[in-house]
């Protein structure tokens, strides 16, 4: 676990907002938690979730804005407020500075002066404050072995880990990982986000289904009407409450990317994107990985992982998916279906049902590569990389 710089953008304005995330998404150990395209909401949003630095785009009416940041700066003193605009208007940036923002940035934002406007908050702050890391797990089809991958990893990585390890069922209505793992939940997600304003971390901790593993689980909702009321602002706070409380958070998931999925890529330091040699699969990663690249994500953080290698795959191999896709190979895993399904059926990781087989023996690796940090970018030169989310916006 490492100390991040927690972000919040607050801008209606779509274009500026895709040129932020594409210079903040470089930068490692930013996250930037929420957005917030309406001002009024903005009170709101840094009361609820634990915030850094509030980037704030003052146009067009910056006289209009600036009282909204005076409360902001007035109620949260460990909150540190930047401020952008095209503007290079005398008074007004004497203005904003006197109100106590710590930062003024001319448009258009350049990587160099937000990178040093960070550092400068960041060696100004008192506590080292650590929290876990997300690993999502994107399957590309139905029936391709995301959640097999999502609950043996996290098995894997508790068994690695000195801290707590969690997994989250992201299918609010056919999720499976309480199956897979044969726990009962008492409570699930929908339970969390149902009280959102609740979520200190012995309500969360009691929500969640212990494995014997040590791997702790957070199912999806009972029903399907439960599903529908899970938005992305309460999702993302019961995700901010998990990574204080957690080494390692594996998501199973999301399955749809409308706002509340991006809030939890966006969140992410590493996403799986699990396939098969099947033409659909490589179709869907395709789509998902434009999707990626125009929502200003940075695909260093995208990790391909190829399962079920070894079946007859029709003509199509692990070196035809990366070179369509675009991404190296990040990890493969055998075909093993008798061991799987068997595990799958009783319950069983397979750390405990199949522990010498090649198929856990590749889970394995690939939780150990994570532990140690492997994927990481190799990119020395690079600026340091980091996330944003989305936050009021239903995410059913």
């Amino acid at each position: 676990m490492g100390q991040d710089l927690k972000f919040m953008v607050l801008s209606s304005d779509e274009q500026f907002t895709l040129e932020l995330r594409s210079i903040l998404l470089k930068f490692e150990g930013v996250k930037i938690v929420a957005e917030v395209d309406e001002p009024a909401l903005l009170a709101q949003a840094v009361s609820q979730f634990p915030v850094d630095v509030l980037l704030a785009n003052l146009d067009p009416a910056p006289e209009a804005l600036l009282p909204m940041l005076g409360e902001v700066i007035a109620a949260h003193k460990n909150v540190a407020v930047f401020a952008a605009s095209s503007s290079s208007d005398g008074p007004l940036i004497l203005k904003t500075m006197r109100l106590g923002v710590k930062e003024f940035l001319p448009k258009p934002i350049e990587a160099d002066s937000i990178g040093e406007a960070m550092q400068r908050v960041a060696s100004h702050r008192v506590e080292n404050v650590t929290q876990g890391r997300l690993i999502t797990v994107i399957g590309t089809a139905g029936g391709v072995g995301a959640t097999m991958i999502a609950t043996n990893l996290a098995a894997e990585l508790a068994a690695l880990a000195t801290g707590a390890v969690t997994v989250v069922d992201l299918d609010y209505r056919f999720g499976q990982v309480a199956t897979l793992l044969d726990v009962e939940p008492t409570y699930t997600l929908a339970d969390l986000c149902g009280s959102p304003e609740h979520l200190e971390p012995a309500i969360v901790n009691r929500a969640l289904s212990k494995h014997g593993t040590g791997v702790q689980v957070l199912a999806r909702p009972s029903n399907f009407m439960e599903a529908e009321n899970i938005t992305a602002a309460s999702c993302m706070g019961v995700f901010s409450t998990l990574l204080h409380m957690n080494e390692y958070i594996v998501a199973d998931g999301p399955t749809r990317f409308d706002l509340g999925s991006k809030s939890i890529l966006a969140l992410s330091d590493v996403n799986l994107l699990i396939v098969q040699l099947l033409v659909p699969c490589i179709r869907n990663a395709m789509r998902i990985i434009e999707n990626l690249r125009e929502n200003g994500f940075n695909l260093d953080r995208t990790k391909l992982v190829c399962n079920r290698v070894g079946r007859d795959a029709g003509h199509l191999s692990t070196a035809h998916v990366s070179e369509t896709l675009g991404l190296e190979v990040f990890a493969t895993i055998p075909d093993d279906w008798t061991v799987v399904s068997g595990a799958i059926n009783l319950g069983e990781p397979l750390l405990t049902h199949g522990p010498k087989t090649k198929v856990r023996s590749s889970v394995q690796e690939i939780a150990e590569r994570l532990h140690r940090g492997d994927a990481q970018s190799d990119d020395k030169d690079a600026p340091k990389k980091g996330l944003i989310g989305r936050i009021f916006a239903p995410s059913a």
